[in-house]
């Protein structure tokens, strides 16, 4: 069993799913961050088979509920003093700016470079966002 050492400070995003941890390291920009940051890939799990898993070493600022709207199977387990304090399960957010892309190139997202890609979610049980645009459909179902 691959083991990783503990934190005594900092955040673990559990239960991504297996191959979605670049994505939400690359989202999250912790290339750009100050800290110690493991990726865990494939770990074994009993509830997913496998799964990602991502440790970060220090206090971080990012709004990690906006993860939501990548995987909403996602959890965040806030660490001190080596003691989980905080374990939230994630929801789908009702507006994402700049999580996803519009993919239609018809779209003012792709001509004006510079405005925020703006999502709504418009069928929570089918996890389906539309752009505030252009209402291209984009839906995370697995």
């Amino acid at each position: 069993m691959l083991n990783i050492g503990g934190l005594n400070e900092g955040v673990v995003i559990d239960h991504i799913k297996a191959g979605g941890a670049m994505e939400i390291y690359n989202y999250l920009g912790l290339e750009k961050l100050d800290c110690s940051v493991a990726i865990i890939k494939n770990a074994k799990s009993n509830k997913m088979g496998k799964k990602d898993i991502i440790k970060i070493e220090g206090p971080i600022t990012v709004n990690l509920d906006i993860l939501g709207a990548l995987d909403e199977n996602i959890t965040i387990n806030v660490i001190r003093n080596n003691e989980i304090v905080e374990k939230r399960t994630l929801e789908l957010p009702e507006l994402v700016t700049n999580v996803i892309k519009c993919k239609n190139p018809r779209c003012i997202t792709s001509i004006e470079q510079e405005l925020p890609h703006r999502f709504k979610l418009t069928d929570r049980e089918n996890h389906i966002y539309r752009c505030m645009y252009c209402e291209q459909k984009f839906s995370r179902r697995r």
